[in-house]
């Protein structure tokens, strides 16, 4: 792991993004007109510092293997046939010395090659979750967990295995260049016919590996779709237990298994026939050369050792010239569709917008906004107390879309004392508007370092964190948990019940301490009593800061400094609790 993704004092990982861009995984080159077929050349060469000298032992391998057949050829004629020893025994020599070569290439070669995948594979990898976790989230369609994970983990996969086509098919080709050489020397049509039959097989393996690429992708993406369902279930299990609905699940999940099953099966399939078929093409291209050495031999044109070199390089290259149609063919075809789903999350474009201004001060207030069921919204919030907003779930969700940034107005300005919000740079609008989603997600670790994930590193980070942990409720938290605050929380925090989930989410963003804090509804999973205890300690806890709660919760309306109604995407009511009440029972969405 990145060094940067540790507390350098005591080894503890943190859960703060890099206040700059992360390093890693750029020595890759992705921009917004980046083509799959672009980026799967460029991970070829991507990892260079390995894969060059690994290129250059694999290309000393291949051609020393070339060379078996030209050594024995070369001693039948000059000490076999003339029963000279002292020449047999310099070239039994020069044998034993050639395939020492052979297995010290390929070792070190091989061992080179495969480190340079696995770096490019982890550098892939980690620039993929970067950009999945990033906290200005990625535009268009909604992903499944399952398939971001499905990208990070295989699609990555198959694409880092491009490098090797930078490592084993060079080889292969030095040495059909070098048996081609040597055959020209030995019979010019020969020769020629390797050197011309070579590059056209090639050229021909592109040329039919389109069919495979669209399976491929098409694989690829119900794979996805599968795993995202699996970890929908399993996320979800507690809710699809609740209602009954096993059953449900159970085939929804065997129908997208199927699926990904089905397509797996074509795509094995065409592969294998695309495989089968450049297997064939090449066998076939190598026993007629090898034919055809036979014939001039019997004519007379060539000695015995010419012969048996002809005929040993010609057994030889059916190796590198079928691997030529699974090691550039099959790996340059997976290659393609896996850069095209890796380059949909690094190209994606953030959810959020973010300005270049670092300085404002003010109240937050909305000017003739419109949006989704807004409707021309007039609104200007105190700079200190606790604000209840009653209106129907629909305006929740646009309104927090737009303060968290993930969505723009239609029409009208939401200003931060003088400064339209989306004119902040990134740190201060999260610093200045913090916007807490109703079922936000804890961090793998334990209940205190989810608490003080969002307290910063300041001098009064202690002070926060216990401010915090008291005004959430946190403090009943630890005394139910086993380990108190040093209680794990599981993954996704589901080690927690929902009421202490809520509440160890609500800590964390009240120890950030944000000048404007929106909470959507922090207290639907607990009881009456517990509820009562938050409302209180977090309206005492803000003072001095503005809270902007959307409840209809009669505990958080009871402590509210203000309440705010918004009917029809308008403001209906903007006062103290007491002159709310007659409009309460008839609001859209609020009753008491």
């Amino acid at each position: 792991m990145d060094s940067d993704t540790y507390d350098s004092g005591t080894r503890l990982p943190v859960f703060f993004i890099p206040p700059v861009e992360p390093v890693r995984g750029k020595d890759i080159r992705v921009d917004p007109g980046t083509t799959p077929r672009q980026l799967a050349w460029r991970t070829i060469f991507g990892a260079g510092k390995y894969t060059v000298p690994a290129a250059i032992l694999m290309i000393g391998h291949f051609v020393g293997e070339a060379l078996v057949p030209v050594i024995m050829g070369i001693a039948i004629d000059r000490a076999v046939a003339t029963g000279d020893v002292g020449s047999l025994v310099i070239w039994v020599i020069a044998l034993a010395a050639d395939f020492l070569l052979l297995s010290y290439t390929f070792r070190f070669g091989e061992r080179l090659a495969v480190y340079g995948q696995t770096m490019v594979e982890h550098h892939f990898r980690m620039r993929v979750t970067d950009r999945i976790l990033n906290p200005k989230g990625m535009a268009g369609p909604a992903r499944l967990p399952g398939v971001s994970l499905n990208i990070a983990t295989s699609d990555v996969n198959r694409l880092s295995m491009a490098v090797f086509l930078s490592v084993f098919p060079p080889g292969e080709m030095a040495a059909v260049f070098v048996a081609g050489g040597v055959l020209l020397f030995i019979s010019w049509p020969l020769g020629l016919a390797i050197l011309v039959g070579a590059p056209l097989l090639l050229w021909i393996l592109d040329l039919t590996g389109g069919p495979l690429r669209s399976r491929t992708e098409h694989e690829q993406e119900v794979a996805g779709q599968a795993a995202g369902t699996a970890t929908d279930l399993v996320a979800g299990l507690r809710i699809v237990k609740g209602l009954g609905a096993e059953a449900e699940a159970d085939r929804r999940y065997r129908a997208a298994s199927s699926r990904a099953r089905d397509a797996a099966i074509r795509a094995g399939r065409s592969q294998g026939a695309y495989t089968g078929v450049m297997q064939m093409v090449s066998a076939l291209f190598v026993v007629g050369v090898g034919v055809a050495a036979g014939l001039i031999a019997l004519e007379g044109a060539m000695s015995l050792g010419e012969l048996i070199t002809v005929v040993g390089l010609t057994q030889f290259m059916m190796g590198p010239l079928n691997n030529l149609g699974t090691n550039f063919g099959a790996v340059w075809n997976s290659a393609v569709p896996c850069a095209k789903r890796v380059l949909s999350v690094l190209q994606a474009e953030s959810a959020t917008s973010t300005g270049t201004v670092r300085d404002a001060a003010g109240a937050l207030s909305f000017h003739q906004v419109s949006a989704g069921q807004l409707d021309g919204l007039d609104l200007t919030l105190p700079t200190d107390g606790l604000v209840a907003v009653v209106c129907p779930p629909e305006v929740t969700e646009t309104v927090t879309a737009i303060l968290s940034r993930k969505r723009l107005p239609e029409s009208g300005q939401v200003m931060v004392g003088d400064i339209d919000l989306f004119d902040l740079h990134e740190d201060v609008s999260n610093e200045l508007v913090r916007t807490v989603p109703h079922a936000p997600d804890l961090f793998e670790g334990t209940v205190l370092e989810n608490i003080a994930a969002g307290a910063g590193n300041g001098p009064d980070r202690d002070s926060r964190i216990t401010r915090a942990t008291f005004a959430a409720a946190c403090d009943d938290v630890a005394d139910v948990l086993p380990l108190g605050l040093d209680t794990p929380v599981g993954e996704a925090g589901r080690m927690l019940s929902g009421g202490q989930r809520q509440r160890v989410s609500l800590a964390r963003a009240l120890a950030a301490d944000s000048a404007i804090l929106i909470l959507n509804d922090p207290t639907t999973a607990v009881d009456s009593v517990t509820e009562a205890t938050v409302a209180d300690r977090v309206a005492r806890a803000r003072t001095g800061r503005t809270t902007v709660v959307f409840t209809n919760s009669p505990a958080l309306l009871e402590v509210s400094d203000q309440v705010v109604i918004i009917e029809s995407g308008r403001l209906r009511y903007q006062g103290p609790r007491a002159g709310a009440e007659p409009m309460l029972a008839g609001a859209v969405g609020g009753q008491l």
